[in-house]
């Protein structure tokens, strides 16, 4: 299954949450075997034997960070929201349309020097993104790249990845 054949899987949602914007839907994506066996392909394929391990940003990326760790045959490691971890974690803040929200993850999560990937569903503005690699350069990781679904290229989240790498299975260029 191609990208185009993916995005037919994707539902658009004009005016939500919000008049002006449109919320890509990716339920259908979720629901379908295929169509999601084919994403957890298109988010790992280019990374088979660059990884030690997979990293995931809570909440959707979780979905499919577990899943491109086990496809890749390493191990996985949650960001999670403030206060979910239970261990010693490296906290890093950043800017939402709205505020101010926070990433944690364990200080022993990866080790040093070990290369990694990271994982979302979407790449808008590039706060979470950036927070979540900050946070894999700060327990030591070699960030290898960032792997996403979509990019939503208008809101140009991508610039604030500085040269990071950034795949992305789907952009969106409105």
């Amino acid at each position: 299954m191609d990208s185009a054949q993916l995005r037919q899987l994707i539902r658009d949602l004009p005016d939500y949450p919000a008049p002006g914007v449109t919320f890509r839907d990716i339920t259908p994506l979720l629901a379908d075997a295929g169509g999601f066996s084919a994403a957890i392909d298109a988010l790992a394929e280019p990374f088979i034997g660059a990884v030690d391990v997979v990293a995931g940003v809570e909440a959707r990326g979780f979905m499919f960070a577990a899943p491109v760790a086990h496809r890749l045959g390493v191990g996985f490691v949650p960001i999670r929201k403030p206060n979910k971890l239970p261990r010693a974690t490296h906290c890093q803040s950043y800017e939402l349309e709205y505020g101010t929200d926070v990433l944690e993850i364990h200080q022993d999560a990866i080790s040093a020097g070990a290369r990694c990937l990271l994982i979302d569903d979407v790449l808008a503005t590039g706060g979470t993104a950036e927070a979540a690699c900050s946070l894999i350069e700060k327990s030591g990781g070699d960030l290898v790249a960032l792997s996403v679904l979509l990019e939503l290229d208008v809101l140009g989240g991508r610039a604030k990845l500085g040269e990071r790498t950034v795949h992305a299975v789907m952009n969106y260029r409105s």
